[in-house]
């Protein structure tokens, strides 16, 4: 048995899941099979495994049978065995992903700045860059975490976020990319169309003549710390440092708090080792069903 409190919390999200799956979650999900109403409904399995790693803190999928066994077999009596309800989880990669996308969109907080959005990216680690991947090998490749000073296998989460003085930033979009795929590249892609916004980026962003460019075109512009830039004298460097460096000091402060929200998803939900996955199935339910355990606890 769970305290009420918590039965109270699952109760919550089994029916919003419940209400997600017959509006868009089944359709991601559809049985071809004469198995098609198993008497553990796929609603009871993404409510067992949203509940357990965000209010118990179970993050492995061996942990999370173990605890539904242990503790709320009155509530699903049809859990069955440990290696059922893994192939059963790893069928819904794409439920998890398409919930995903309500949590961000509908639960958006109010006090989201919408005209200044937040970059970054962190790796999400299969391996170390030691070792060669035996999992989701076409996914996943071999980049560098610079700020760890780490080479590794796997994928990386990009994040464009709304900015929220004094609190946490808001995800507007959550892209995940095979770990060498620049940041830059990443925006050229996907974000380079957003009119007049101001971006806050770090140095990887830097490139004066794409944004200048988008400057004139879309009204947005993005700040960086400054860049050395090459062939410059060193009496030009020491004329400019203060500037440099107030300027610096001051976009570095406006997107410290991305970092947080990173450090936000790894202590709610152990996200950012995969070195445990076993498919690339399990791979996307990793990354997106721990991302939707973690925002799935602002709602309720």
């Amino acid at each position: 048995m769970i305290p009420e409190a918590k039965a109270v919390k699952l109760i919550k999200i089994y029916f919003y899941i419940c209400e997600r799956y017959e509006e868009d979650l089944k359709y991601c999900c559809e049985r071809f099979s004469n198995n098609d109403q198993p008497e553990l409904t796929d609603q009871e399995i993404m409510t067992i495994y949203l509940y357990t790693i965000q209010e118990e803190q179970r993050f492995k999928v061996k942990q999370i049978h173990r605890f539904a066994n242990e503790y709320l077999r009155s509530w699903f009596p049809n859990l069955g065995s440990y290696a059922a309800f893994s192939n059963r989880l790893n069928r819904l990669s794409e439920a998890f992903k398409q919930l995903v996308v309500p949590l961000l969109d509908e639960f958006q907080p109010k006090d989201c700045c919408l005209d200044q959005s937040l970059l970054d990216s962190m790796p999400i680690i299969t391996c170390s860059g030691r070792r060669s991947p035996k999992v989701a090998t076409e996914l996943v490749d071999k980049g560098v975490c610079s700020s760890k000073g780490m080479y590794y296998h796997g994928l990386k989460l990009h994040a464009l976020a709304f900015r929220r003085i004094g609190k946490l930033p808001f995800p507007e979009q959550l892209l995940i990319t095979p770990a060498s795929v620049n940041d830059l590249s990443v925006f050229k892609q996907a974000w380079s169309n957003i009119v007049d916004r101001c971006f806050f980026g770090d140095k990887i962003y830097f490139n004066k003549e794409f944004f200048a460019e988008l400057e004139r075109e879309k009204g947005s512009v993005m700040l960086t710390p400054v860049k050395a830039v090459k062939g410059q004298t060193e009496m030009e460097k020491q004329w400019n440092k203060a500037a440099d460096d107030l300027f610096s000091r001051a976009v570095s402060k406006v997107r410290q708090p991305i970092e947080g929200l990173f450090n936000w998803l790894i202590e709610k939900t152990d996200f950012q080792k995969a070195s445990k996955v076993r498919s690339t199935k399990g791979l996307m339910v990793h990354i997106f069903g721990k991302i939707a355990a973690a925002f799935i606890n602002l709602i309720f």
